[in-house]
């Protein structure tokens, strides 16, 4: 075995401890750093919000950030078509995702009306739910989620949804209001 000369031993050592440094970057970036950026706003929450789920079958699943972006008690609720509810957890949301193959499923907002007093908000949304990105189906919902900020960081604390059927035109009474 031939010896190393001391400046190609020196180029390893860079370039091992450069590869070490943009892994620690990379991988070592802590929950708060990944999505601080998601919860400084409102606006950006509810980005986040419609991100998570939004995707094609060959992205990956974003459950950490969708954790992130939620209280740790949020409450989720889905109204049938006869207003019956049921309330889940975003832990058996995400658990029911985990164990299905991803297809591609986008929401795209429509329509958006904020209430804020103090530290609470009331979002009201209207969507579309899409196989493709940019085409428009009359497959659509409205979501009230409410949020509160603390910790110098927004969170959401509840949403309640409900799809508009032929009995029930709540997302076109909703975009015609105001």
């Amino acid at each position: 075995m031939e010896k190393l000369k001391l400046t190609d031993m020196n180029k390893i050592i860079r370039t091992s401890i450069s590869i070490i440094f943009a892994c620690n970057s990379i991988f070592g970036q802590t929950t708060d750093e990944k999505y601080s950026e998601d919860v400084k706003s409102v606006d950006t929450i509810i980005k986040a919000y419609y991100d998570v789920v939004s995707g094609s079958s060959s992205d990956p699943w974003e459950f950490e950030r969708d954790t992130y972006i939620h209280s740790k008690n949020a409450h989720i609720i889905f109204l049938d078509k006869k207003g019956k509810a049921e309330l889940v957890t975003l832990e058996s949301l995400q658990m029911d995702s985990r164990l299905s193959d991803r297809k591609d499923f986008y929401e795209k907002e429509l329509k958006r009306k904020v209430s804020q007093f103090g530290n609470i908000v009331q979002v009201w949304s209207a969507y579309e739910v899409r196989n493709e990105p940019e085409t428009t189906t009359n497959n659509r919902g409205l979501v009230s989620i409410q949020l509160h900020y603390e910790q110098g960081r927004w969170w959401i604390d509840s949403w309640t949804n409900q799809m508009e059927s032929y009995k029930n035109s709540l997302v076109t009474t909703f975009l015609t209001k105001e």
